[in-house]
């Protein structure tokens, strides 16, 4: 089909001549699938970038972007990060001492205060059949089951 030749016009009824205004409609198609793929590959392209980023990837790294070109796992922040751990580009998290210093005080604080902090089987029937109303038989059971969940 030619774009200079004649074409009918059925809403009108007559023979024109000149451009044929559906092959006209089919470029400006294809102009807006072309651009429609190209904002598709710019979408996913700045998708990739924030999964790096939130994972803690420093993106003005040379061997960062080097890192991210190759990069070819899972787009999740953990996944992205792990890799880069294993790649030597982040650095571990390292415990934080003052934390475990604290947990410990916790501890001793609580062992001090008299809480035992041991886990012994408790013997729920044995519980169960001194209790003395069906108030206490009811909170023993509701304890029971917070602590087998």
């Amino acid at each position: 089909m030619q774009e200079d030749q004649d074409f009918y016009d059925e809403e009108s009824g007559q023979q024109n001549a000149g451009k044929n205004p559906l092959r006209q409609h089919i470029k400006e198609l294809e102009k807006e699938v072309n651009d429609l793929r190209q904002l598709k590959a710019e979408a996913e392209t700045a998708k990739r970038e924030l999964a790096f980023a939130k994972a803690g990837i420093p993106m003005d790294s040379p061997i960062a972007k080097y890192f991210i070109k190759g990069y070819d796992g899972e787009l999740t922040p953990e996944a992205i990060h792990e890799a880069a751990t294993e790649a030597g580009l982040v650095a571990q998290p390292k415990p934080n001492p003052l934390k475990q210093e604290a947990e410990a005080w916790a501890r001793s604080n609580q062992v001090a205060a008299g809480i035992n902090l041991s886990d012994e089987p408790v013997d729920w029937a044995t519980r169960i059949a001194n209790a003395t109303s069906e108030k206490e038989v009811m909170e023993i059971l509701s304890r029971a089951q917070e602590t087998l969940s």
